[in-house]
């Protein structure tokens, strides 16, 4: 690899962190390790082809281009946190992999922005996960958090909406839509 290849990678790998909180290289393969799979088992799950996987894994390229495989990552990691924790079996582990990887697609608000007929069967979390891709895909955290304090005197909610969906926890995110539901 040659410098401009490897300045290439590390810019990649550095906006990759920005966007997805680490590199993906490092993402994809503790997903590998924690939930026992193989890099084209993750690719299918994910709705990637293994090819695009790889480059996305070796920083040949930066971003995830669609939101709902972004949607996704975010529900594999959240499973693999529960398998580390012990509250998950293996068996119910590789069911919830299926269902995710089904999910492809699937929406649960419709273009109005209300819940889908599927999506009113859908958890909190899946609506709260299609929020924060949706915002990711457009900006990364510093870039929500720079318009959110730009909001912050005229418009509170708004920017508080955009700091906890498009730069905070998918756990602080649920109780703020919980909260905002009632």
């Amino acid at each position: 690899m040659d410098a401009a290849q490897q300045d290439a990678t590390a810019k990649a790998r550095e906006l990759q962190s920005a966007w997805y909180g680490e590199p993906l290289g490092t993402l994809f393969r503790r997903l590998i390790d924690d939930l026992g799979l193989n890099q084209a088992r993750l690719a299918a799950v994910l709705g990637l082809s293994a090819p695009m996987l790889s480059q996305l894994m070796s920083g040949q390229r930066a971003k995830i281009g669609n939101p709902a495989v972004v949607q996704r990552v975010q529900a594999l990691q959240e499973l693999a946190s529960e398998v580390a924790g012990g509250h998950l079996s293996a068996a119910d582990a590789t069911k919830r992999m299926d269902e995710i990887r089904r999910s492809a697609g699937q929406s649960v608000l419709s273009a109005n922005g209300q819940p889908t007929a599927s999506g009113q069967q859908t958890t909190v979390k899946r609506a709260v996960r299609e929020i924060q891709s949706l915002l990711r895909a457009i900006s990364d955290a510093q870039g929500v958090l720079a318009a959110s304090q730009l909001l912050a005197e005229d418009h509170p909610e708004l920017a508080e909406f955009l700091k906890v969906y498009g730069a905070g926890k998918t756990s602080d995110a649920v109780r703020h839509y919980e909260a905002h539901q009632a």
